[in-house]
């Protein structure tokens, strides 16, 4: 009997021993707490929340406390969805838009609200209707980057009562029906055959413009031309009127000096000057003469010996 007795009280003590290594680990296991990188931990006690995990490692209070929810950080993206919005001048549109959030804190995404995504999709919706409304149909497709930032803006206002960050949101495509698109292309045909007759104004008034500088140009040239001949003449004549002048100078000075000798001479000289200009001339092919010229060639010896002889 005590060989049995004995055997009982090891076959307790190793299953006593085995429930509280069991319990050892099952208690380690549940107070420790690994949180990967792209999730936070929601941690409750007695079903109230008390802590969010970060990711890392964590200890929490075994059996009193608990993981309730897992919660990932990351970027999240909406499938994308039209919303039908009327533009400020009564054109109907479906605008493909998306958005794009992340989780900040992970407490009020689950206590505040049950489906996040669909409370941002109904935000979403109301905001492109309202931000879509102050603009018309041509501002509508040109301006659609400060309508995603209008959008985001006015979406993180809302969103953030949920702990939600709106990272950015875009309009993918702007869907309008047939009549529309038709009008839309009679109006930029317009507006192309209005450029087309303005840009073709501008060249022929250009034109106009270079041809009259050009005429401008040519007639200033002249009128340039002009004065610098006039000038050139202006000098020519004084200068002509001065040599005339200091001509008449010098023989003033000499007919004041010799009298009628130099009077005679003068004469005489000028007529042997015109008599050599006919002679030299290309189309005088027969000279007649005077019967006195012998006279006044003699005359010219004459002068010109009592001159020598007054000199001497």
């Amino acid at each position: 009997m005590q060989p049995n007795f004995l055997q009982s009280d090891l076959v307790f003590s190793f299953a006593i021993s085995a429930i509280v290594f069991l319990f050892v680990i099952i208690t380690l296991r549940k107070g420790i707490i690994v949180v990967p990188q792209s999730q936070v931990y929601v941690v409750e006690r007695f079903g109230k929340y008390v802590r969010t995990l970060s990711p890392g490692l964590s200890l929490i209070i075994p059996y009193l406390s608990h993981i309730s929810h897992r919660v990932s950080i990351l970027e999240r993206q909406l499938p994308k969805f039209n919303i039908s919005v009327i533009t400020k001048d009564n054109v109907e549109v479906d605008m493909k838009t998306t958005v794009f959030f992340r989780v900040v804190d992970a407490s009020r995404s689950v206590y505040r609200i049950r489906d996040i995504d669909t409370a941002i999709h109904t935000a979403a919706s109301s905001v492109v209707r309202s931000a879509a409304g102050k603009l018309e149909l041509d501002e509508l497709q040109s301006s659609r980057d400060s309508m995603n930032h209008e959008i985001a803006r006015n979406l993180q206002q809302a969103a953030e009562v949920w702990g939600v960050e709106i990272t950015r949101t875009e309009i993918t495509d702007v869907i309008i029906d047939e009549q529309t698109r038709d009008a839309q292309r009679q109006q930029l045909n317009a507006e192309r055959e209005r450029r087309a007759i303005i840009a073709r104004a501008e060249g022929d008034r250009r034109a106009i413009e270079l041809a009259a500088d050009a005429e401008l140009y040519q007639a200033q040239r002249a009128a340039e031309a002009i004065r610098v001949t006039a000038d050139a003449n202006a000098y020519s004549i004084t200068i002509q009127a001065e040599a005339e002048a200091g001509q008449t100078r010098v023989i003033a000075e000499a007919i004041a000096a010799e009298g009628q000798p130099a009077i005679d001479y003068e004469i005489l000289k000028q007529q042997v000057e015109a008599i050599g200009k006919l002679a030299s001339a290309e189309t005088t092919k027969t000279l007649i003469l005077p019967s006195n010229v012998t006279g006044v060639l003699g005359g010219i010896e004459a002068i010109l010996s009592n001159r020598n002889a007054s000199a001497s």
